[in-house]
């Protein structure tokens, strides 16, 4: 089974959405991760859209770790049904016992989940694919959330996908955020060199 396989728009650091919607077509990408108001008429289509507060149809990430309380969190994800929460390291969410627990506090709630987060929090991305609306793909491994080589098991996830049925789409993510603690010397051949990888599994 193969899945529309997108970038998200972040590798193509600080250019604008539409010179990276076509920038992202011409290398053969299906779709493209823009932000909740960015506009309709790109060249590509928008696979997901990024909000920084929980949104219906949008995916959104916790707040970091002690800034704001579990059930503070848990009441904002609540009040929007068919938003998606995207879990990352350091965040209210970020080890897999807490994706799980925030699921089940939040019923219906589904994930935008990157495996490479997963995995630099030392947890098994297979065991929250079931809960996936949406997957990002990158190599990363405990500790590091995006390398060149790593310990993700890209055959074994689109494996479990196939298995699951997965209906939703595929997207590539790395990005040069040095300030956040994510610097990367080329993000742009690093996810053309992911996506050649996935076609080949796919």
């Amino acid at each position: 089974m193969g899945w529309p396989l997108g970038v998200v728009s972040v590798v193509y650091g600080g250019r604008p959405v539409r010179e990276a919607a076509e920038l992202a077509r011409q290398q053969g990408f299906d779709h493209i991760d823009v932000l909740a108001d960015d506009p309709e008429d790109l060249a590509l289509p928008a696979g997901d859209r990024f909000a920084m507060l929980p949104r219906t149809g949008c995916t959104s990430g916790p707040a970091r770790d002690g800034d704001r309380s579990w059930d503070k969190t848990v009441e904002d994800y609540r009040k929007v049904p068919g938003a998606r929460i995207e879990p990352w390291p350091g965040s209210v969410v970020g080890s897999n016992e807490r994706v799980l627990a925030f699921l089940e506090a939040v019923p219906g709630l589904r994930l935008t989940l990157d495996v490479g987060h997963v995995v630099a929090w030392g947890g098994d991305p297979m065991e929250l694919l079931p809960f996936a609306d949406h997957v990002q793909l990158r190599q990363a491994c405990e500790g590091e959330t995006q390398r060149l080589e790593g310990d993700v098991d890209l055959p074994g996830v689109l494996a479990r996908l196939k298995t699951l049925e997965y209906p939703g789409r595929l997207s590539v993510e790395y990005f040069d955020l040095p300030d956040r603690g994510w610097g990367f010397d080329d993000p742009i051949a690093a996810a053309c060199e992911m996506a050649r990888r996935i076609r080949g599994l796919l």
